[in-house]
């Protein structure tokens, strides 16, 4: 399932038995999706949703309010994505969060992480960007270490060895340049997301 705040809170629904892998299902009963793109199956763009859930405003705050929700009425949710001719929807990540390779692509952080997050002993990860080269920090699973006796080169080379595993499954341009220790956890926000900002170069 997909879903906002804003809208109390399912945008994006299916039933395990019947979802499309690698979707997060179709638009909510009452729910209408769309995708802001000349060409929403193969070229991601904003996903945006209306339908008698989605809030009608931020209390007290029209400036918000009127860059979220647009003159027809389309909450604007800040997520890429594309839509199959199915209605299945494929979340890429967040606008704000896209990166832009060296020759142009559109390479989406938040894909790559999923990825690295279910290697060995990857705890939680961020990809960056410095110059023309993708930087994964790692925050790695100590506790899971310390239980399998290993100390911090065995940890590095682990590492190593899961940015050869994921370069190995991702199109060149999202390929990692390195792995680097990030020795204390992510600061997040309230609602538990890593505060990306403060990692960027």
């Amino acid at each position: 399932g997909y879903g906002a705040t804003e809208c109390g809170p399912i945008i994006c629904y299916r039933d395990w038995k019947t979802f499309k892998q690698g979707s997060c299902g179709q638009a909510a009963l009452h729910q209408e999706v769309r995708i802001d793109s000349s060409d929403p199956e193969h070229v991601p763009g904003e996903i945006l949703t209306k339908g008698p859930n989605v809030l009608l405003g931020y209390y007290k705050n029209d400036e918000t309010t009127k860059q979220t929700i647009d003159a027809d009425g389309w909450f604007h949710t800040g997520d890429l994505g594309l839509m199959d001719d199915d209605g299945n929807v494929f979340i890429k990540g967040r606008s704000k969060n896209m990166l832009l390779g060296s020759n142009g692509q559109n390479i989406y952080p938040e894909e790559i992480e999923d990825k690295l997050n279910s290697l060995p002993l990857v705890n939680e990860c961020l990809v960056i960007q410095s110059g023309d080269k993708l930087i994964g920090l790692v925050h790695p699973d100590y506790d899971e270490a310390q239980n399998l006796g290993l100390n911090a080169e065995d940890i590095k080379n682990i590492m190593e060895e899961n940015r050869t595993q994921l370069n190995a499954v991702v199109p060149a341009y999202s390929k990692l340049s390195e792995i680097r220790i990030q020795e204390e956890e992510f600061e997040k926000t309230p609602k538990k997301s890593i505060k990306r900002f403060l990692y960027t170069e």
